[in-house]
């Protein structure tokens, strides 16, 4: 595999590769790069879990990261961001992180382009690298993906994890529905209300509100969001017995989520961000292997 872009691209068998490698680095397994390798992470947008998680990821494999600053680079020059990535191909750079407003930006770089693409996050389009460490939570609970239900709850149209994780669940088994309001939707079928889906979802996951994507709930305030659409103290008494909670994060306390259950012993919110580490270590391990 020379990039990661899309969980479109990614057969089961490299899914299960990955969380197989992820679960080796979290029992305390050694890297496994025979050379020394150069990264660097453009991102284009804000960003604590999936940037941090990346960084340090990299360094743990033995991997080099030279720096970049989005604010601070030729960009800000009008400079397109081929030329940026073919100016740190020039420079020795074997892999690059990108996270990027425009969907499918990597669509651009696919030509004349060498280094190698691991996506982490386009626009409103896929977040691979969030799917991936989300499957590696859920696979670690319960073993299997087969005959899993997984309710995703929130902004599903603007949300790269929700189709990121709806491609790559779908095909290894699991059943997915989706609770929003009808705006948010997109090019899902979803239900409106939680009634028929708490009882039997062993999954849910919540979704954040995206305001800068949004200039406003759609005719929602943030109370009356909470009340028909978020997991609320009082929702959470009717999940399934072994049922689990996860978001991606950043969370909007008391908007998709009350606060009291973040770290609730159903939630796996923060189990989720040490997941990462060992997913995007296992990722960019894979990667800079393929290119020999």
């Amino acid at each position: 595999m020379k990039n990661l872009l899309s969980m479109d691209d990614v057969t089961n068998e490299e899914i299960m590769t990955i969380l197989q490698r992820a679960a080796e680095f979290e029992a305390g397994a050694k890297p496994q790069l025979e050379k020394e390798y150069f990264v660097a992470n453009l991102f284009f947008e804000p960003s604590t879990r999936t940037k941090t998680s990346f960084e340090s990821a990299e360094r743990r494999i033995g991997a080099t990261v030279i720096p970049f600053d989005a604010g601070f680079s030729s960009v800000l020059k009008g400079e397109t961001l081929y030329d940026t990535v073919k100016t740190l191909q020039q420079s020795g750079i074997d892999a690059v992180i990108i996270r990027h407003k425009e969907d499918a930006y990597y669509k651009k770089l696919l030509q004349g382009i060498d280094v190698s693409i691991i996506n982490a996050g386009d626009g409103a389009g896929q977040h691979p690298s969030q799917s991936l460490l989300d499957l590696y939570t859920i696979f670690k609970e319960f073993g299997k993906f087969e005959g899993i239900n997984v309710t995703i709850a929130g902004d599903v149209s603007h949300s790269r994890v929700a189709k990121s994780d709806a491609i790559a669940l779908t095909r290894l088994g699991a059943t997915i529905n989706f609770v929003c309001p009808p705006a948010w939707q997109g090019e899902y079928e979803a239900h409106h209300n939680w009634d028929e889906l708490l009882g039997q979802s062993d999954v849910i996951m919540l979704l954040r509100v995206q305001h800068e994507r949004n200039a406003a709930y759609e005719g929602f305030t943030v109370e009356t969001y909470r009340d028909q659409y978020g997991l609320t103290v009082a929702r959470e008494k009717h999940m399934k017995k072994g049922a689990i909670i996860m978001h991606p994060a950043p969370i909007n306390r008391g908007v998709e989520i009350d606060s009291e259950l973040v770290e609730h012993e159903r939630s796996r919110i923060f189990a989720q961000m040490k997941n990462g580490l060992f997913i995007r270590m296992a990722i960019v391990e894979h990667i800079l292997k393929g290119r020999g």
